[in-house]
């Protein structure tokens, strides 16, 4: 089995359709025909994924969204038709890791499936410590964690991604275009997303997210992290 799949749909075709092209890749899907159904299975068991309709019943995919990411990282793809460049902006805004619009090929959707399980397997398999502080945050990347005072702060996968790509960068500043290429692993897409990450990690890593003193912007050169100490090797 390649990964465990929760597809909360509620236009039982499109499910079924879902999980059948998964299933014959060799994921194991459930199906989840509303927002609550689905946090009620993610409070029952661990997925790797999260496929999410943001048109439902009764809660609709955004407030799943956020409350999902109140206590849970589970990386969650948005499969939806709405396509507007708001809707986008904010599903990318309150958790989601991914964006793939209706009506999408087969072969699309698995392949971003297995790349964003990959991602998330990835960083729990590194053969050495690599632990970092951040002002108050403590950073290790093996385990995937943040933490301020021994308190875990909760951070959505691609969250994660674009902070450890900062951390490994030892405080130079990255480009947009570096950050697209190293944590969504494409050469071209819409740079407005890497903008929408950085702004999360501000409004959970910084006192003032408007005058940001640990993830900084340096004009004409990209974001960089400030104070940034540790390293590979270190507890």
């Amino acid at each position: 089995m390649r990964g465990r799949i929760l597809v909360v749909e509620d236009v039982p075709e499109m499910a079924e359709l879902v999980r059948d092209n998964l299933e014959f890749e060799g994921f194991e899907a459930e199906l989840a025909g509303s927002a609550e159904a689905g946090l009620a299975a993610l409070a029952a068991g661990r997925f790797d994924l999260v496929i999410l309709d943001l048109n439902l019943p009764g809660m609709d995919g955004f407030e799943f969204l956020e409350r999902l990411r109140r206590e849970d990282a589970t990386p969650v793809m948005i499969v939806s038709a709405c396509g507007e460049d708001e809707d986008v902006v904010r599903g990318l805004g309150v958790g989601a890791d991914e964006y793939l619009q209706k009506p999408f090929s087969p072969k699309g959707l698995v392949a971003r499936v297995r790349a964003l399980v990959r991602r998330s397997r990835e960083y729990g398999a590194a053969p050495r410590r690599e632990a970092w502080r951040l002002g108050p945050y403590e950073i290790d990347l093996e385990t995937r964690s943040v933490a301020r005072g021994g308190e875990r702060i909760a951070l959505s996968s691609r969250e994660f991604e674009v902070l450890a790509c900062l951390v490994r960068a030892g405080g130079k500043p990255l480009r947009s275009e570096e950050l697209l290429s190293a944590a969504w692993d494409k050469a071209y897409g819409d740079l407005a997303a890497v903008g929408v990450y950085v702004q999360r990690l501000r409004r959970k890593l910084e006192e003032d997210p408007a005058a940001p003193r640990l993830l900084v912007t340096e004009r004409g050169f990209g974001y960089r992290l400030a104070g940034l100490a540790g390293g590979p090797g270190e507890a």
